[in-house]
């Protein structure tokens, strides 16, 4: 899975998930620090990356434009550093794998995860 890690992020998040052997890369990496979320949403569509947030943004930016993709997932747990915000997204990583391949809003709570289809209001 690539990713695309939004700005709330630690940029160390990025070489965690690396080490682990996925493809991650920071806005500020790639010059989009400063990019609008509509922006962000074609960037990481056009790369085929999800993008990894702190934003509720990007779940109502899809939802209303009814895209199939960037898979996007919001965390929702305050405080992470790096390493642990990485082993987060590893786990929705694997618990999620199939639900972000086919195009997903995965929000992230401390105890749960919750998976929608995209477009939303897709009856698949």
């Amino acid at each position: 899975m690539r990713l695309l890690l939004d700005q709330g992020l630690a940029r160390s998040c990025v070489h965690y998930l690396c080490v682990a052997g996925h493809d991650a890369v920071h806005v500020s990496q790639v010059g989009r620090h400063e990019s609008s979320d509509e922006s962000l949403v074609e960037f990481a569509a056009s790369e085929s990356r999800c993008i990894v947030t702190l934003d509720a943004d990007f779940h109502a930016l899809l939802a209303v434009s009814r895209r199939a993709f960037p898979s996007v997932v919001w965390v929702r747990i305050e405080g992470l550093k790096g390493p642990e915000m990485s082993e987060v997204v590893r786990g929705v990583l694997a618990d999620c794998q199939f639900d972000l391949a086919s195009g997903a809003l995965v929000t992230v709570y401390p105890t749960e995860a919750r998976v929608r289809r995209l477009p939303i209001g897709d009856k698949r």
